[in-house]
């Protein structure tokens, strides 16, 4: 969250954080569980970041088409870990998504 805020052209006065943890915020914020069907701004922000994640992963599927990314998005599907145990760990992966391969 803290990467995200400091990446932003305009620095916010507050931040909803829809989640349960907020550390490193140089801003007052709130953290709102399930917060995207609480709040209208969270729920738009949650499109929007799915969106352009599953455009992100339509581009990565060109680069890596051996994971099946265009099919599940990288959503941890088995299909998907069958993808990773056949071709090993790609470097786009988040070890703590790795954490929880059964």
């Amino acid at each position: 969250m803290r990467r995200a805020v400091e990446g932003l052209n305009v620095k916010p006065e507050f931040a909803l954080v829809d989640g349960n943890r907020i550390e490193g915020l140089d801003i007052p914020a709130e953290c709102v569980g399930k917060g995207d069907s609480k709040s209208r701004s969270s729920a738009a922000a949650s499109i929007v970041a799915k969106v352009t994640r599953d455009r992100v992963m339509t581009e990565l599927a060109e680069k890596y088409p051996m994971y099946g990314l265009s099919d599940h998005k990288g959503y941890p599907t088995e299909k998907h870990y069958e993808k990773i145990r056949e071709h090993g760990i790609c470097e786009i992966y988040r070890k703590t998504f790795l954490k929880k391969m059964h």
